[in-house]
């Protein structure tokens, strides 16, 4: 019928190497090629989220 199919939203951000610009998922979903829309450097890291995991030691 013409209607494109939405992905749905996540909060994964990734770091460009070159720049340092923060991309969200969904700029990178936008183009075919994984690479920062700022300056097309192809390599991303994702950026780990600031939770902090307390452990218990027995």
């Amino acid at each position: 019928m013409g209607t494109a199919e939405e992905k749905p939203t996540t909060g994964i951000e990734y770091e460009c190497i070159s720049c340092k610009e923060k991309v969200t998922a969904e700029q990178l979903a936008i183009t075919p090629e994984i690479k920062c829309p700022i300056c097309g450097y192809r390599v991303l890291k994702k950026v780990r989220p600031q939770i902090v995991k307390h452990i218990k030691s027995r």
